[in-house]
């Protein structure tokens, strides 16, 4: 309390009064300060922009329960499939920045759709990237009888006969159609791309001696385990975990072609970043987890954690390659 004797000023009570309501400001403001949000007090949405059973469904779900154990709601996985994650990612724009909604979808959905989709969602600034999950090597695939042994004899087989080769994939702008022609510009080859409908039927048309070989994903393992196609090796500089004495780019001194499939989260604009910070810490936690390892490892993938800073570099310098590929080779979704 502030006592005004009889003595004293105007000037001095004018002073005293400023003082007391500033101190009065303070004090009603240190209970504010020290609240802190309370999250999640209700179910937590993972919205995926593929159907039921893909890799990224079953990242997001493996995810979902070690999520609803740790945090204590229910963390639900919802499937909103088209337009290569498009509509996904759209959906997750448009709900409230509180933190019960999130998108879970492969980096493509931010660093090659903008390339290739007509869309009024760019990811890069609608959305805020909160971290990576894990991520895919794709693993160069031919038939038995193609007569080569590895990715660099490969490649002296394609300058050899330019345009005899092919390679199959999953379908137009995919990963492994991107990867096909990362490479192809990379080595300064031509070899004929065949789109189909998804990364099995591309697949049994190698086995069956119809295509050359594909950029596969990891489905193959079970045949170049059987033999029925032979892994010339990885289309990374990294080694496999599932492959270790596969020769990879580096090994072969293929440079600049590179590409992993990464995955991650992202949240709408403005969630405090409490909340984002603290789903990052229990989504690391997660994939630490013997339990979401193998369910990875069953998809050829690996848990592979990068948190904010390093995730949006990853995506910057994903976005930039990607994006001049694509104009590059004039890759188009038609």
């Amino acid at each position: 309390m502030i006592r005004v004797s009889h003595s004293t000023t105007p000037a001095t009570v004018r002073r005293l009064m400023t003082i007391g309501a500033a101190v009065a400001l303070v004090a009603a403001a240190l209970p504010a300060a020290a609240q802190t949000i309370v999250w999640p007090n209700k179910p937590v949405r993972l919205v995926v922009g593929f159907a039921a059973g893909g890799g990224t469904d079953v990242m997001a779900r493996a995810l979902a329960h070690s999520l609803t154990e740790t945090l204590g709601q229910a963390v639900i996985v919802e499937n909103k499939p088209g337009a290569s994650g498009n509509l996904s990612a759209s959906e997750v724009t448009r709900a409230a920045p509180d933190g019960y909604t999130f998108l879970v979808a492969p980096t493509s959905v931010e660093t090659a759709n903008p390339y290739l989709f007509k869309s009024t969602v760019l990811p890069s600034r609608d959305l805020t990237p909160v971290m990576a999950i894990g991520r895919m090597q794709m693993y160069v695939v031919a038939r038995p009888t193609l007569p080569v042994k590895d990715v660099k004899e490969l490649v002296a087989l394609a300058k050899a006969q330019p345009g005899k080769l092919n390679y199959a994939s999953s379908g137009p702008a995919t990963p492994p159609h991107l990867a096909g022609e990362l490479f192809k510009q990379s080595t300064g080859t031509f070899i004929t791309h065949i789109p189909y409908r998804g990364s099995s039927p591309a697949l049994q048309d190698v086995m069956g001696g119809q295509a050359d070989f594909v950029f596969d994903p990891g489905i193959a393992f079970p045949h170049i385990k059987s033999g029925k196609v032979k892994l010339l090796g990885v289309a990374s500089d990294r080694k496999s975990p599932f492959f270790p004495d596969a020769p990879t780019y580096a090994d072969l001194g293929i440079k600049n072609a590179s590409m992993d499939i990464w995955f991650g989260v992202w949240a709408p604009n403005k969630v405090p970043t409490e909340i984002v910070e603290h789903l990052s810490r229990e989504i690391t936690k997660a994939l630490a987890t013997p339990a979401i390892k193998q369910r990875f490892n069953n998809l050829g993938a690996e848990p592979a954690p990068l948190e904010t800073v390093a995730f949006k570099k990853l995506l910057a310098d994903e976005g930039k390659t990607l994006s001049a590929l694509i104009k590059d080779r004039k890759i188009s979704v038609d």
